[in-house]
């Protein structure tokens, strides 16, 4: 495996080489909005939304961290954390620079285990939630990845939304 020089995404070829660099950008466009900002910007609202760049950041890399549990695992338990809903707010405590750490190393994670895969076709039982279905739901290793990429996409642009309304900066602008 080699490494990108652009995004320094492992080099995988194929379908799970173009699925990595995809979520790669997406992951990029998110950290182009947070550039530049204090710990005190991370944590402000600045739209009637509960959503905040720092608490974003924390969202995604518990995402990663997560699906990767559930990808890995494949006991359809549900990892610590998945429903955890102060993985939306960035906490007094918390700084950005640790988020971004915490982002990096659930990235990294989610490109090992994608690189360590046999087949992108591997199936595994979602964990149950209180809205799951009675019947147990599989996912493929390829949809999990395809969910990480909207997921992080949406967010992105979430993120877009509330720098462009913190300081008029936008990732567009930033690039």
């Amino acid at each position: 495996m080699t490494t990108s020089p652009e995004n320094q995404v492992p080099f995988l070829p194929g379908e799970r080489g173009e699925l990595l660099r995809a979520l790669a950008e997406q992951r990029e466009l998110l950290l182009i909005a947070v550039r530049g900002i204090t710990d005190a910007e991370a944590a402000r609202r600045t739209t009637v939304s509960e959503l905040t760049l720092g608490g974003i950041v924390k969202h995604l890399a518990c995402g990663e961290r997560v699906w990767m549990q559930v990808l890995v695992e494949g006991d359809g338990e549900l990892p610590e954390g998945m429903l955890d809903m102060g993985q939306y707010r960035m906490a007094e405590d918390e700084t950005l620079a640790v988020l971004l750490e915490q982002y990096a190393t659930a990235a990294q994670t989610t490109e090992e285990a994608v690189a360590g895969l046999v087949d992108l076709g591997l199936s595994v039982p979602l964990p149950r939630t209180p809205w799951s279905p009675p019947e147990t739901v599989h996912w493929s290793a390829r949809r999990i990845l395809l969910h990480l990429i909207r997921e992080t996409a949406q967010h992105a642009g979430h993120a877009d939304i509330i720098r462009e309304v913190l300081d008029g900066a936008s990732t567009t602008a930033q690039r």
